[in-house]
């Protein structure tokens, strides 16, 4: 238990100190901006159905999406770790009626959230890249339990092959970092300043753990053409470069590029 209770309060000191400038080193950048598009062009079962869903948000951050559903007049439950992101979105979303809560994603079956039933339960950009492989399994396996029949379960997350991070790194004669995600262990990633232990997985890393209470719906790359946030003050986001690889982003949907991405969405059905 006291293991338990360390690794939750590093990994929500991990992200307290990111809260303050996540919004600006990601949320408001053209990256954070193109990426976030594409994911939201592949929300059809939330931005399209003029039914009010149920939608449960798992490390909200800031909570961008979660305002964004709620503009929908969808009623949102939005959860993270941080206590700091927490306070951030709150404020955000102060004029809303998201609920938001402090939550740890590997207590998810023991917090009240846990009560409800839920249409989607949803975590954007790689939150969930901070589960080992064995609580990435317990967590899908917990919000089954969660999710109304036919209910999904949307994840994007960071895969293990970028070609974008290949390329920079290679580029720079790092070529320990070009490869840093092609494991199956835990690896110290830099979030504004704090090393973060990230564990990267692939779509037939997820397909695997989905077991037969869920069913594939798609799975497709976000960030292919469009580079990780960490080259937001490059000459790529500049005229006329950034164009063209914005305009080849919104075109890309092949779900085999997925794993080459920055991140993949990849969305599950309740069976």
């Amino acid at each position: 238990m006291a293991v338990k209770k360390y690794a939750k309060y590093r990994m929500s000191s991990f992200f307290d100190i990111a809260a303050t400038t996540y919004d600006n080193t990601f949320t408001n950048t053209k990256i954070g901006k193109a990426q976030r598009e594409k994911v939201y062009r592949n929300l059809q079962s939330i931005f399209l159905t003029s039914e009010k869903l149920t939608i449960l948000e798992v490390n909200c951050g800031t909570g961008e999406d979660a305002l964004e559903f709620d503009k929908r007049n969808h009623k949102v439950v939005a959860t993270d770790i941080s206590e700091n992101m927490v306070e951030i979105a709150k404020h955000k979303g102060k004029n809303t009626h998201v609920d938001f809560h402090v939550l740890d994603c590997n207590a998810l079956s023991e917090h009240p959230v846990s009560k409800s039933k839920y249409d989607i339960i949803f975590s954007n950009f790689g939150g969930l890249n901070c589960l080992s492989y064995k609580e990435m399994q317990d967590f899908i396996q917990a919000t089954a339990g969660l999710l109304k029949p036919s209910g999904k379960l949307i994840m994007v997350l960071m895969p293990k092959n970028c070609f974008w991070e290949r390329l920079y790194f290679s580029i720079k004669g790092n070529f320990k970092n070009a490869t840093r995600r092609n494991t199956n262990d835990a690896v110290s990633v830099n979030v504004d300043g704090t090393k973060v232990p990230t564990w990267y997985y692939n779509p037939k890393d997820i397909m695997l753990m989905k077991n037969k209470k869920f069913s594939l719906v798609k799975y497709i790359p976000i960030g292919i053409s469009v580079p990780p946030s960490y080259l937001e003050k490059s000459f790529i986001t500049k005229f006329p470069i950034w164009n063209i690889i914005y305009t080849i982003e919104k075109y890309i949907h092949f779900g085999f590029l997925a794993k080459y991405a920055d991140h993949f969405l990849i969305e599950l059905r309740k069976r």
